[in-house]
């Protein structure tokens, strides 16, 4: 794996190509709406961005284009040929509506897109529904990633992990393995936008979680989180206390003082899907909001991530590789010169926190993350 130096370039440049979207999604960070936003940035605008990323140099950082529903924009086909011509990589995250057609998924594949992503918020029609907002919506998402997986995407599921559907995960993930899905991604509730009205789960059952995550990844799909970098602790943690992945159950809810959200949902894994069929497939590598990931708006607003509303400059005015290196935000975000227990903790770089949770609870982008459990100082979880 080629080592990147975070300081210098970003691995994943999001751009919110626009918020228009046919969706409603009650917990969306962009608070979508049906029709493009005025100020969204034209198509030579886009095109002079897409340019501009070359200036990190190579490996140059992947762009993922995204909204709202990316697929809303009539010339998103010519930005992503743009990006493609410059060798830059692209990944596409459109939603599951009437857009997302076969002759689409064709012109993304013929393009060289390499990964798409879709939401799936459930693993019944009635929870994903709830959160989508549209009737047969469910039947429509699986039956667009079986198309997608059979063109040849690498293909990621995106699940909003929240109270309404924490109890379904293990069944999400048996319909991600039927289907050949590749990365699970699990986004953990910010509250900002429609998500400021949805119930985050708590830090125990946020630790119980990630270390039911951690054993999906052992059945052959990689797991990702996003603003839970937490999660990395939990993997490392569990490399170093069972490296061949062999201990039961109740041995690691016992060794890591786990809830009882996690004995269920663990038993439930292994119910449905039996033993583990691979080694660990979990994400450790150190990325954060700020630090590896830049988020670039409908118009042309930087912000660190798509759920930390502070504004770093416009890349209308001021190149993006300049805004990523020299503001002092993110410098001060990647040398992790964080507030309580975040500064004081061994895992400050490999994790790092939650930067816009901590910002969404604090506004302080350098506080401590609060769905994060762990003490630094006793080296153990502060309950269950």
């Amino acid at each position: 794996m080629t080592t990147i130096n975070f300081n210098e370039r970003p691995i994943l440049v999001f751009w919110e190509s626009t918020r228009a979207c046919l969706l409603a999604c009650k917990h969306c960070r962009a608070e979508a709406i049906a029709t493009p936003m005025n100020g969204e940035l034209s198509t030579e605008e886009g095109i002079r961005f897409i340019e501009s990323l070359t200036a990190f140099g190579r490996p140059y950082p992947v762009l993922i284009v995204t909204g709202g529903d990316a697929l809303m924009r009539d010339d998103v086909f010519e930005l992503v040929a743009k990006a493609r011509a410059l060798e830059i990589p692209v990944g596409m995250a459109p939603s599951v509506t009437p857009r997302l057609t076969d002759e689409n998924i064709q012109k993304m594949r013929d393009l060289g897109v390499k990964v798409v992503s879709l939401s799936l918020d459930g693993a019944t029609a009635e929870t994903h529904e709830t959160v989508r907002g549209i009737p047969g919506h469910f039947e429509q998402t699986l039956t667009a990633l079986r198309k997608l997986v059979q063109v040849g995407f690498e293909v990621q599921v995106n699940t909003a992990v929240m109270r309404d559907n924490v109890t379904e995960l293990p069944h999400l993930l048996q319909r991600l393995k039927e289907i050949g899905v590749h990365i699970w991604e699990v986004f953990f509730l910010i509250h900002v936008g429609r998500g400021k009205d949805s119930q985050e789960i708590s830090a125990v059952e946020c630790e119980d979680v990630s270390h039911l995550l951690y054993e999906a990844s052992t059945y052959g799909i990689t797991v990702r989180t996003v603003e839970a970098p937490f999660f990395r602790r939990v993997a490392l943690e569990r490399q170093s206390f069972d490296p061949e992945n062999t201990a039961i159950t109740a041995d690691i809810a016992k060794h890591f003082h786990l809830g009882p959200l996690y004995r269920r949902l663990s038993a439930e894994l292994k119910q449905r899907l039996g033993s583990p069929t691979s080694l660990p497939k979990a994400q450790t590598r150190g990325t954060r909001d700020g630090k590896g990931i830049i988020f670039v708006s409908h118009d042309g607003t930087v912000y660190p991530a798509g759920f930390l509303p502070i504004a770093l400059g416009n890349v209308r005015q001021q190149a993006l590789v300049d805004i990523y290196r020299d503001h002092p935000t993110l410098q001060a975000i990647r040398a992790g010169r964080f507030r309580g227990k975040c500064g004081l903790c061994e895992y400050r770089d490999s994790c790092g926190g939650s930067r816009s949770r901590a910002y969404s609870y604090e506004r302080d982008p350098l506080g401590s993350d609060p769905a994060c459990n762990y003490d630094p100082l006793t080296k153990k979880l502060i309950s269950i």
